[in-house]
């Protein structure tokens, strides 16, 4: 259990639900067993990585937690509302506009059309694409393209926010970038995040909790309990790379 909270974290009561949780999930293709009888929690206000991999199981425990995936042998999922999705594509539509993308993700809000607007200009100016609102997504760069993707998942307020690699086809120097404003978004919404990753590093650097799946179960987590942007976090990058049965010597902790 996490029993230190990590500084920048949103206050958030522990008797709340969580954002979003897998309850003894199983999921086969075929003859073969994806997830077994997975159990997994996101926390409201919390950052959780799932690394391992590939054929681990970490895409199709996000898939069913967006609800993308729902033949499932056994087990129950538990959503705190409808969730948001961010893959490491962008998915905007190519023929709308900024403004229009981020529009898109208000269709199944019951909202005014003035404060749809008013919603749409608000995230907008939080990811920083204020001036960007009628280019169009061949006109973006790949992390502003990333920011308008981003925009569009949260400005129907969803509790959970659900990251498929979303950084990992930008520039390093770009992806520091978007760290740090997923980092202010996430702190200032109260949101629950499972991010999956490939990379040690960025797990480390962003979650409260990070979870190493391994033939569709959790065979190891890591709490890390240090400031983010401060600290040593050598220790904990260790543990992960033993969970993954990586060499420490490797500089790229990819994998």
């Amino acid at each position: 259990m996490r029993t230190t909270q990590r500084s920048g974290a949103p206050a958030m009561s522990t008797t709340l639900a969580p954002a979003g949780a897998l309850r003894g999930v199983t999921r086969s293709f075929g003859d073969t067993a994806v997830l077994r009888n997975l159990d997994l929690t996101i926390p409201r206000g919390e950052i959780v990585a799932l690394l391992g991999r590939s054929g681990s199981g970490k895409s199709t425990a996000l898939r069913i937690l967006a609800g993308l995936d729902r033949d499932l042998e056994s087990g129950d999922v538990h959503i705190d509302g409808p969730p948001a999705v961010v893959f490491q594509d962008s998915r905007l539509l190519p023929w709308r506009t900024v403004a229009q993308n981020v529009r898109h993700g208000l269709n199944r809000v019951e909202v005014g059309r003035a404060e749809k607007s008013d919603r749409v200009t608000e995230i907008l100016a939080e990811v920083g694409l204020e001036g960007r609102e009628g280019a169009y997504p061949g006109e973006l760069s790949g992390g502003q393209a990333q920011r308008t993707s981003l925009a569009r998942a949260l400005v129907a307020e969803p509790a959970l926010l659900l990251l498929d690699e979303p950084f990992g086809a930008l520039d390093a120097l770009t992806r520091r970038t978007m760290h740090r404003l997923l980092l202010r978004l996430w702190a200032h919404h109260g949101l629950g995040v499972l991010l999956v990753t490939h990379d040690v590093d960025e797990a480390v650097s962003l979650a409260d909790r990070v979870h190493v799946l391994d033939d569709g179960v959790v065979g190891h987590t890591e709490t890390i309990d240090l400031p983010r942007g401060g600290g040593e976090t050598g220790h904990h990058r260790r543990l992960l790379l033993d969970a993954l049965g990586v060499d420490h010597t490797d500089e790229d902790y990819s994998i």
